[in-house]
């Protein structure tokens, strides 16, 4: 697959040139600007990378049009997506390593995980992650795929000064019992630490990153408990999208909407 829009191009990677690019933007992003801790060969090379990586296939937006002849220097925004079928093949999801996913795995149902999400500073309030999200739609579709899910993370790991945040996103946007991943037990953070009533909205909606809105405007929902991830200095949930589900709420909303223009 391949998007082409001007002064971008979306694509899977297809070397590991591609995909040393993408783990340098991860680098920026995660490392320098969140304060992720790299190892010392990773922060040698500038490059945030794991042992997941090589079974990912990335999917990468390209800059054509990026001020430098360094191929390194020229993505702008990367995920990364393992199907089910590959996790069975190889190594297994990432997420598994902070959520129980045995519901999401024996579901007779194609799965994606989605990860490392990130944009450049520059090209952020842009079209980049619009044309991410693109390339996104694409794989998904011409994949068959029906379940989407990953980790998205809160900038910090105390989940205290998050309180607001995650009751909310626990009290409206807990995911339906089919789809319930939970966090591990050794890991879990509950997210249900004020009940409804005292739950500021205004304030829940100013500490939700943006890509988790982003996903809850699609009709996302999030797993139960969060996961502080101290290595990427982050407060991690669990964000599982359903593609019949989907479908179904915006043909609701739609049939709402022209009801109402009769």
């Amino acid at each position: 697959m391949q998007i082409d829009a001007g002064r971008f191009t979306v694509r899977l990677a297809q070397s590991e040139e591609d995909i040393a690019a993408a783990q340098r933007l991860r680098y920026k992003v995660f490392v320098e600007e969140m304060g992720a801790k790299p190892t010392p060969e990773d922060a040698a090379l500038r490059r945030e990378r794991d042992r997941f990586d090589p079974y990912f296939e990335h999917l990468i937006l390209i800059d054509n049009e990026a001020p430098t002849d360094d191929p390194l220097e020229r993505v702008a925004g990367v995920y990364r997506l393992m199907t089910g079928e590959r996790a069975r093949e190889g190594i297994g999801f990432y997420g598994a390593t902070e959520y129980d996913l045995t519901k999401l795995e024996q579901l007779d149902r194609k799965v994606v995980e989605l990860g490392r999400s990130c944009v450049g500073a520059p090209y952020r309030g842009g079209a980049a992650m619009h044309l991410l999200w693109t390339g996104l739609g694409e794989f998904v579709t011409s994949r068959g795929i029906e379940i989407m899910f990953g980790t998205a993370s809160f900038h910090g790991a105390d989940p205290a000064p998050l309180a607001h945040a995650l009751s909310h996103l626990h009290h409206n946007h807990l995911a339906p019992e089919d789809l319930r991943v939970r966090a591990r037990p050794e890991h879990f953070v509950p997210m249900d630490a004020l009940p409804p009533e005292q739950v500021d909205r205004k304030l829940a909606a100013r500490q939700i990153p943006a890509l988790i809105k982003a996903y809850l405007r699609l009709g996302g929902f999030v797993g139960e408990g969060a996961y502080v991830d101290r290595e990427f200095n982050t407060v991690d949930v669990c964000v599982l999208m359903d593609t019949a589900r989907m479908v179904a709420r915006y043909r609701d909303f739609y049939g709402r909407e022209s009801s109402s223009a009769r």
